[in-house]
């Protein structure tokens, strides 16, 4: 993320300043993260919220030359509403934790951290900095959970190169989905692709282009292909069709003549993750774009996680990236 085109960055900065969109860390002592948080909150680009003891994240503003003293802080064990925030926790899970298991789960900073977006005292989170992205993912599947009609999040990648702009996914949460489950991700990647000002033009890819062969695998393909199609009919989703039928006009005009996806797609959506992991990279490493992500997509409200390898800059761009979800989905 270290090279996010300008524009776009200067294009959701413009969505997403002046709304007042708080964002919570719940990383606050890291460094790059608390880095982020200032910044964020001297550009009066969202709202940070951070999670973790005053004293411990002033000494690390202190240790660096900055100046927290305008950030809200919330520590979780000295926090008026944690009693409240315990009952929702408990209500949330549906039997699944008692009262005092919930007051141990959430002096957990991500537990904590997603809690306070899922009762809207903050309304995205940004985390990954230091946790696993098990750590950040599993707290928002059990309480935020996905939006009606989407079974399960998925991983998006924003790619770049000069003026290009395109959406791969899933290429990091989902090993295998099945044909609805990709219908799904279809159409959330289309989202995605609009909150980036990329008219979605959406390729379900495949070994195959509308037949030339037969498989399991193809059939799945194009079996999400007609669930996608009904699940968003505004948007335009075709399938299946191979990269190349996808990408290059010439050999869309050839395979898929009748496509208004075919040559020109701008979102591609991958069978499985192995494909979709492989494609980013070779993509980033042999073509030389630039992969922003992944973007979690399918949660009622917007959950990030961060690259354990990412520096501040990161941090600051994935908060814009999460505050224009919320106001996507608001």
């Amino acid at each position: 993320m270290e090279e996010i085109q300008l524009d776009i960055l200067i294009n959701l900065t413009a969505k997403v300043k002046g709304k007042d969109v708080k964002i919570v860390f719940p990383e606050a002592t890291d460094v790059r993260v608390l880095g982020a948080a200032i910044r964020l909150k001297n550009d009066e680009v969202v709202e940070p919220v951070l999670v973790g003891s005053p004293e411990a994240i002033n000494t690390v503003a202190s240790e660096n030359g900055w100046d927290a003293s305008k950030l809200t802080v919330i520590d979780p064990t000295s926090y008026y509403k944690f009693e409240e925030m315990v009952a929702s926790f408990v209500e949330r899970r549906n039997g699944k934790a008692t009262e005092d298991q919930a007051r141990t789960t959430l002096l957990d900073p991500n537990y904590f951290g997603t809690m306070l977006v899922h009762m809207g005292i903050a309304d995205g989170m940004v985390s990954g900095a230091i946790h696993s992205t098990g750590d950040t993912v599993r707290p928002a599947l059990q309480i935020i959970k996905t939006k009606p009609g989407v079974s399960r999040t998925s991983g998006a990648f924003l790619m770049i190169r000069g003026e290009e702009k395109y959406v791969f996914s899933d290429c990091a949460i989902n090993i295998n989905p099945d044909a609805q489950a990709l219908g799904e991700i279809a159409v959330e990647s289309a989202r995605t692709a609009e909150m980036f000002d990329i008219e979605p033009r959406v390729a379900m890819l495949s070994f195959s282009t509308k037949g030339s062969a037969a498989s399991e695998e193809v059939t799945k393909v194009a079996e999400a292909t007609k669930i996608a199609q009904e699940l968003a009919p505004q948007y335009q989703i075709d399938g299946e069709l191979q990269f190349d039928a996808a990408f290059v006009p010439s050999v869309g005009a050839q395979k898929a003549p009748e496509s208004e996806v075919a040559g020109k797609a701008t979102v591609y959506v991958f069978p499985e993750i192995q494909s979709g992991n492989i494609g980013y990279k070779i993509a980033q490493r042999f073509g030389g774009f630039e992969a922003v992500g992944p973007i979690l997509q399918g949660l009622n409200k917007p959950i990030s996680d961060l690259s354990r390898g990412c520096n501040e800059e990161d941090v600051y761009k994935l908060a814009i990236i999460t505050a224009a979800q919320y106001l996507m989905d608001k």
